[in-house]
């Protein structure tokens, strides 16, 4: 298993409990995969982007660290793809 580190940008209209929500739906794809969470946290509030990001000016930013077997990044890429409330993903291996 690799160590990696995702940062996330997600919409910034969201709700309190949606947030939670969503970043638990974060977390619960690495963990349906057989990985571990190193750990994850809310990284930055509202922020504003550089350019717009599907139609979005703003972004929460989110950041989590987790073991996960090499193969199985293609299959939560497309599941963090699949949700409409991420607007961007980063995927980085650690060494």
């Amino acid at each position: 298993m690799n160590k990696y580190e995702a940062m996330f940008i997600v919409k910034p209209e969201l709700s309190e409990e949606e947030r939670k929500n969503l970043f638990q739906q974060i977390d619960d794809v690495v963990t349906k995969n057989h990985g571990v969470i190193a750990q994850s946290a809310l990284w930055a509030e509202k922020r504003k982007l550089f350019f717009p990001i599907k139609k979005q000016l703003e972004g929460v930013y989110y950041l989590s660290s987790f073991s996960l077997d090499p193969l199985a990044i293609k299959d939560i890429r497309h599941a963090y793809n699949l949700n409409e409330n991420i607007l961007r993903v980063l995927i980085t291996k650690l060494e």
